[in-house]
């Protein structure tokens, strides 16, 4: 058995949900086999949200992370390619906190490669009938700050894990009345355990285009 550790942010921003912590929570509870899940939710709060997804890391011991957000506006699931080393929030976190061009770990490199199989990843998911592309940017909010600290860890304390970031669409009941895209939460995390599944048995990613023009 594969052990793996999945998490998602609660919400934020006024929503009364977020689908990534519920895409995860319905991912873990029914895992694809081989894999034994673990779904940990973590606060919208920079510093603490990674407190959160290292004390599980310690409690679970995975041998792969797979972190989940919300990525509003965006169609489709966003598989991460690179965390980056700033916090910059142009919203407030869930404690008010607004960084401003912070690193998330001063003296720290300038970013980190995922350690998944992004483009297997994707590739999975869209052969499981949903869409799904690589993403450049994880952004600069909370999201990123898991991400980086998370590959920060792994470079530096736990070279045994692989992990990486997920971008979920907003869920159809947070866009009634607003022109958004949305995923259902099923679907989301139908994609979750295509992407869990890809990177148990994946060492080595596809050499597929995945990059983008701007």
């Amino acid at each position: 058995m594969t052990r793996v550790l999945l998490t998602g942010f609660a919400p934020f921003d006024g929503e009364a949900v977020n689908p990534s912590w519920q895409a995860v929570r319905a991912a873990a509870a029914e895992p694809p086999a081989g894999v034994e899940a673990f779904a940990v939710e973590l606060p919208c709060v920079y510093g603490a949200s990674f407190a959160v997804l290292r004390a599980a890391i310690e409690d679970t011991r995975p041998e792969i992370v797979v972190c989940a957000g919300q990525a509003g506006g965006r169609p489709d699931i966003t598989v991460e390619r690179v965390a980056i080393n700033v916090d910059d929030a142009r919203i407030p976190d869930a404690a008010g906190a607004e960084p401003i061009d912070e690193p998330v770990v001063p003296g720290g490199p300038a970013a980190y490669f995922s350690t998944l199989p992004v483009k297997a990843c994707v590739a999975a998911v869209r052969a499981a009938g949903l869409p799904a592309s690589v993403s450049q940017t994880a952004g600069t909010f909370v999201c990123n700050h898991v991400f980086y600290g998370l590959a920060h860890l792994i470079a530096t304390e736990l070279p045994g894990i692989r992990g990486g970031f997920v971008h979920v669409p907003y869920a159809p009941e947070q866009v009634t009345g607003r022109s958004q895209p949305s995923l259902p939460v099923a679907e989301a995390a139908r994609a979750l355990r295509e992407i869990v599944a890809t990177a148990a048995r994946t060492r080595t990613d596809l050499r597929a285009a995945g990059g983008a023009t701007h």
